[in-house]
């Protein structure tokens, strides 16, 4: 503006005006609503018509749920007590309060003498205490009828926590344990406990003698020792039989072929040495009072831990350049893809044992977590190759330009992306191998859904089924939707859409 024209205006504006905020209805929820739900009389129409279906099941299933009855002991309690109070519909969720400890635990027996100890002392003292009540001599009868009393004084509270402490304990050691794993912002120290855990693991839940996870442990380590030493001296090949010969010494008898019994395996006889030297253990409990969502956590836990790496393996050897080892992972991929899990888990349970020496006794859980295992890793192993075929071929060049040798290529370069783009599929996969844990019920297993059928079974509860099915699949739903979370969250970190 030139100067003349400056000192005829009457005014001229110095400052800036501030922003002005945006017309009513273009900013805010009114707008997202607008845009969203009523951009167009079709749209308009279809978000009327949800609505007014979302309205008809919460009318039906709010009351239901927020009436519910909390205290009663059976299910004509709980129907007198909804029609004194003049109700039309109430859930029945006295059910679960009263049998919530049984859904999460089976029947997997409570540490009664320690309750006692500290919660019962008087009345353990009255009953003629430890040793006439739950000694070796005791009357089973008036073991079962003191145990019911107390469990009914202390509350499901208590014996939660205390009763239940061995498996509480194995829980939360689980979560110590997976989260090095899953966290690669905690100390690298706590691998070292990871690598530990399962033997923890087996003997809080198994209970018996310590010295028995310890053998094991020790004959594992032993195999390792004996494959890096003569491997080192000898080369892989060698050092790979003689691993396979040192677990078959120790776990297996290698000359029952031959009609020798006695010296091997040695596992036993290390174990009892131990023991008897310094006998320390817990109660021994047997696989067949496993049950509740404590069945659907140790088996989806261990499938899933065994599966991965066997699913990578089998990866690698379906696009391996020898002829044998890729004929036999396809062949064993598309065999259990084949067929559905519950034909394995039959399997496992009545035809396995044919295939076994006879007087073999091979715990039907451990048959079902094998039987998973394999089937998890067969499509685990597809996954896997999905983000192996997706790897850029110069990525494979890139290897061989430096140098690297077939196994330090795939641990360096390959399987970190390959991996990375599987992430979707691969907790797809567990998430689906965690709920197919349901299938044990046909099997005999006492999973969730196998004790609704125990708890409609019995006289109080006969007739109900919604409420104990909601509690079952809100269970599932947590740590499904945990996995679900974490897998964005690994996304997220990695980055998987930019590689």
């Amino acid at each position: 503006m030139s100067e003349t024209h400056a000192h005829s205006a009457a005014f001229v504006r110095t400052d800036i005006l501030p922003p002005a905020a945006p017309p009513p209805g273009q900013t805010g929820v009114l707008r997202w609503i607008r845009e969203n739900l009523f951009s167009s009389i079709p749209n308009a129409l279809l978000t009327l018509l949800a609505l007014y279906f979302v309205y008809t099941i919460l009318a039906a299933i709010l009351p239901w749920t927020l009436n519910g009855i909390w205290d009663a002991g059976s299910l004509s309690e709980c129907r007198a007590i909804r029609d004194e109070r003049g109700l039309t519909s109430a859930a029945c969720w006295a059910v679960i309060n009263e049998r919530w400890l049984q859904m999460l635990f089976g029947f997997y027996p409570i540490d009664a003498p320690l309750l006692a100890r500290l919660f019962y002392a008087d009345e353990l003292a009255a009953a003629g205490g430890m040793d006439a009540v739950f000694g070796p001599g005791s009357n089973a009868t008036d073991r079962i009828e003191f145990v019911a009393a107390m469990r009914a004084d202390l509350g499901n509270t208590l014996v939660f926590f205390f009763g239940y402490w061995r498996p509480l304990a194995a829980l939360a050691l689980l979560v110590v344990a997976v989260a090095p794993v899953l966290y690669s912002s905690l100390p690298r120290s706590l691998l070292l406990f990871s690598l530990v855990y399962p033997f923890i693991a087996v003997f809080l839940l198994w209970g018996g003698s310590i010295w028995g996870p310890i053998s094991v442990a020790l004959g594992l380590a032993l195999s390792l020792y004996v494959l890096k030493i003569l491997g080192a001296r000898f080369g892989g090949l060698f050092g790979g039989l003689a691993m396979i010969v040192t677990l078959l010494c120790v776990f297996l008898n290698p000359l029952a072929p031959l009609g020798i019994s006695g010296l091997f395996p040695l596992l036993p006889h290390v174990s009892g040495l131990l023991g008897s030297i310094l006998p320390i253990g817990l109660p021994a409990i047997t696989s067949d009072d496993f049950g509740g969502f404590m069945l659907a956590i140790i088996i989806g836990t261990s499938g899933i831990v065994l599966s991965l790496p066997l699913g990578i393996v089998l990866a690698l050897g379906r696009q391996s350049s020898m002829p044998l080892i890729k004929w036999v992972c396809v062949t064993f991929i598309e065999v259990i893809r084949g067929v559905p899990l519950i034909v394995w888990l039959f399997t496992a349970s009545l035809l396995l044992n044919y295939f076994l020496p006879p007087g073999t006794n091979f715990d039907l859980l451990l048959r079902v977590i094998i039987m998973v295992t394999l089937f998890a890793s067969a499509y685990l192993a597809e996954v896997v190759r999905g983000g192996l075929a997706a790897l850029p071929k110069g990525q494979y060049e890139a290897a061989d330009s430096l140098g690297l040798d077939y196994w330090k290529s795939m641990r360096l370069i390959v399987l970190p992306q390959a991996l990375k783009i599987s992430i979707p599929g691969i907790v797809n996969t567990f998430i689906g191998l965690f709920k197919d844990t349901t299938l044990v019920v046909f099997i005999g297993l006492r999973d969730p859904l196998g004790l609704t059928n125990a708890i409609r079974a019995t006289g109080e509860w006969n007739g109900i089924y919604w409420e104990l099915y909601i509690f079952v699949a809100l269970l599932f739903f947590t740590f499904c939707f945990f996995m679900s979370r974490y897998s964005m969250y690994l996304e997220r970190k990695l980055a998987t859409d930019r590689r």
